[in-house]
């Protein structure tokens, strides 16, 4: 039976305001699992708290939806349990960036083979539009009494630094190009990030669609708007490493690239890097049946329902003598 987008989307009602970024990932989404003709049983999606969190909701595959800030964790916990699962973990700028910023950089010493999305609009927008950490210094968004205080957090280069091995971003309202840049995540083999630009209309009166439209800025030679976003693809940019010893020059250039914002703000592929171990690679070096026999497969109990895991002898190695 092949898979159309539609039989990803669940009924769930999303009743996000209209207009919100969360409309064209969750149609990249549907999309990026159809044309991976990924098996729903075996996709698993786990999302934070905030308006991005009912991603878990919409889509119809395995949905969790999880405590604030926590999708990392409980996502790693997943694919380690499974390896068999295809597992994303989805959340807003303030849920991965703010109270779940550990995780997101702990993440990346262990390069598992799963996918993490943000949605970025630079705004708490389910609680009222507070400054996120993406929203950059001095600015007053429409619920701030003042401007922002702090200086905003870049992720992409957070992400660099930390050892994530694919680094992409999109933009919600270009939903064909996203949909490429979340399956390019997908079929990553490594840890995937993918940052997606995401207009708040409720909340963030300054970075709008016409804002990343450049109708702000008409060209007095054409009369038309100059967009802020462009494809690092049509420049020319290679974001891949091809080979182990250009790994520190491919990252260098995403750095550079990642300080881009304002005038210009580059989508794309950043940086991709499969020559670094996975996770479950450095398992299998030391428990080499670990693929064939990971935790989820392992019976617990009988067909009675008696524990059948003796657990005597770890006991005994914990066992504090005086």
């Amino acid at each position: 039976m092949v898979l159309k987008a539609a039989d990803y989307k669940s009924t769930y009602f999303a009743d996000w305001c209209p207009g919100c970024g969360n409309f064209g990932i969750l149609s990249a989404m549907q999309m990026a699992l159809a044309e991976l003709q990924l098996p729903r049983h075996k996709t698993a999606i786990f999302t934070g708290i905030g308006c991005s969190g009912k991603m878990a909701q919409c889509l119809n595959i395995n949905g969790i939806h999880v405590l604030h800030g926590r999708a990392l964790p409980y996502a790693i916990g997943a694919k380690l349990a499974n390896p068999e699962l295809e597992v994303i973990a989805e959340g807003g700028d303030g849920d991965g960036l703010g109270i779940g910023v550990g995780h997101f950089v702990s993440a990346g010493r262990r390069n598992i083979d799963i996918t993490y999305i943000i949605h970025d609009n630079g705004v708490y927008g389910l609680t009222k539009g507070q400054a996120s950490p993406t929203l950059e210094l001095g600015l007053q968004t429409k619920s701030l009494p003042k401007p922002n205080i702090n200086a905003a957090i870049n992720a992409i280069a957070i992400a660099l630094a930390a050892g994530y091995t694919f680094i992409a971003r999109g933009y919600a309202y270009d939903v064909r190009h996203l949909k490429e840049m979340i399956k390019r995540g997908i079929q990553h083999r490594g840890l995937a990030l993918i940052i997606v630009q995401q207009p708040c209309p409720t909340y963030n009166n300054i970075n709008t669609k016409e804002w990343y439209g450049g109708e702000d800025r008409i060209d007095p030679k054409t009369g038309k708007p100059t967009p802020r976003l462009y494809k690092l693809e049509e420049t020319g940019y290679d974001g891949v490493v091809h080979s182990p010893d250009e790994a520190f020059e491919k990252q260098m250039a995403a750095l550079t690239k990642a300080q881009e914002w304002g005038d210009k703000i580059p989508i794309g592929v950043f940086y991709q890097n499969e020559f670094e171990p996975t996770y479950q690679d450095r398992i299998v070096k030391r428990i080499p049946n670990y693929l064939q026999s990971p935790p989820a497969k392992q019976p617990i109990s009988d067909q009675q329902g008696k524990p059948i895991t003796n657990i005597t002898a770890l006991l005994e190695k914990l066992k504090v003598t005086g």
